[in-house]
């Protein structure tokens, strides 16, 4: 049985520029280490947000169900590991399945170049094209060596300026508004997590998501879910691109919670999380015909919560780098996204379109814990046993020293 929808934690973004009690006692019910916390909160009246939504979630159908396939594929970046511009089935979050149940542009919302803007932080201005001293030149070359093998943390945006300029400027705007929404965010969590443990890094989040230029983008679009019949056989239902028509179809399964988006924890330090958009097959935009669709979450104690986020709400989610650096007084929560059941009336040809924004350190970030905690504290094998099979335990990924590069290399390598 589906569960019903459970009410996060709201605050006004006015209320969030306080530094109130109120505030706090509301990072800690959302986002604690309690068992009835959820891992996310929700921002509300935040200036220009729902235009720039509406706007982005719009074009985000159109690039994945206006352009050709060979359009497409320009805007694929194998070399990043699909970690810009486009991407579809390329990924696998649960187990040795790959995702096909949705496409994603991906894209910096800080530079479109990363990689230019670290050296010109790091190696002075101009640095890409003269270097004053031979120091500064063999550091410069073995950091380029490294970037070159790091194509997901490195690699420059692609846009489709050719045949959807206005993505860019509405992406850009939208990134970069929940960038500077998480850094307040990210404020308010760093003083309750300091009130809690004496030994924690003052700041430390809100100077992670300062510092970095590695920040990661992602507009998505889901594709509609098809039926199976009684013998087994895929019932096809308008996938919403009928220039794609060679792309693989989503099997709905009454008992399956992630045909949109396989179970899994979000490993950077703060997720921003724009509330999922739905249209029919006429692309129209409509309200979500099925009730069990959207956002699931596992709780601390394994309940299965299925979250309304308001439409109108900029959603944020605490991620594991946050939960190793405050030593598990935030901690990052299991969540799913459940596609519409094909078979119910008005479901079928339906899509989604979302956007998230993964706030997290550059590859050579630290990833220490507190001195006065340790990994048992930052993951309790009780919150473990409720994980779904597929998501490893931090235990089996971090270890004392590793950067969040390596940390990253270790989740992923989890998904295969």
């Amino acid at each position: 049985m589906t569960p019903e929808q459970s009410i996060v934690t709201t605050i006004s973004y006015a209320e969030l520029q306080s530094s109130s009690r109120s505030v706090l006692a509301k990072i800690a019910q959302g986002f604690g280490n309690e068992d009835t916390c959820k891992g996310i909160i929700a921002i509300t009246d935040i200036p220009k947000f729902p235009a720039l939504r509406t706007k982005a979630l719009h074009l985000i159908r159109r690039l994945a169900t206006d352009t050709s396939t060979e359009d497409l594929e320009e805007l694929e970046d194998p070399d990043s590991y699909y970690s810009v511009g486009w991407s579809h089935g390329k990924e696998k979050v649960e187990a040795d399945k790959f995702d096909t149940g949705k496409g994603s542009f991906y894209f910096n919302p800080i530079t479109d170049d990363p990689l230019r803007a670290i050296l010109e932080r790091d190696f002075g201005k101009g640095a890409h094209e003269a270097l004053e001293t031979a120091k500064i030149e063999k550091e410069k070359k073995k950091f380029i060596k490294h970037a070159e093998g790091n194509g997901a943390f490195y690699a420059s945006n692609i846009w489709p300026d050719r045949t959807l300029p206005e993505l860019r400027k509405t992406a850009m705007e939208l990134g970069r508004l929940i960038l500077d929404i998480g850094k307040i965010v990210a404020e308010q969590c760093d003083e309750y997590v300091l009130s809690q443990c004496d030994s924690y890094s003052p700041g430390n989040i809100q100077k992670v998501i300062d510092n970095s230029l590695c920040c990661k983008a992602r507009l998505l679009h889901y594709f509609p879910v098809v039926a199976e019949n009684e013998n087994g056989v895929k019932q096809h239902g308008d996938n919403g691109n009928l220039n794609n028509e060679d792309q693989d179809d989503i099997v709905r399964k009454d008992v399956n919670f992630s045909d949109w988006c396989g179970w899994h924890n979000d490993h950077c330090s703060l997720t921003g999380l724009v509330p999922g958009m739905y249209f029919n097959a006429d692309g129209k935009e409509i309200n979500c015909p099925d009730p069990t669709a959207g956002l699931y979450i596992k709780s601390r104690n394994g309940e299965l919560l299925h979250v309304n986020v308001p439409s109108d709400a900029l959603a944020f989610q605490i991620g594991e780098t946050s939960q190793i650096h405050t030593g598990g007084i935030l901690q990052a929560t299991p969540h799913a996204v459940r596609g519409c059941d094909p078979t119910l009336e008005g479901c079928k040809g339906v899509s989604r379109e979302s956007f998230a924004v993964f706030m997290e350190p550059e590859y050579f970030g630290g990833m220490d814990i507190p001195d006065s905690k340790t990994i048992e504290d930052a993951q309790k094998e009780k919150t473990e046993m409720y994980f779904p099979k597929n998501i490893a335990t931090l235990r089996s990924r971090w270890t004392a020293g590793m950067n969040f590069g390596e940390f990253s290399e270790a989740t992923f390598s989890s998904f295969y």
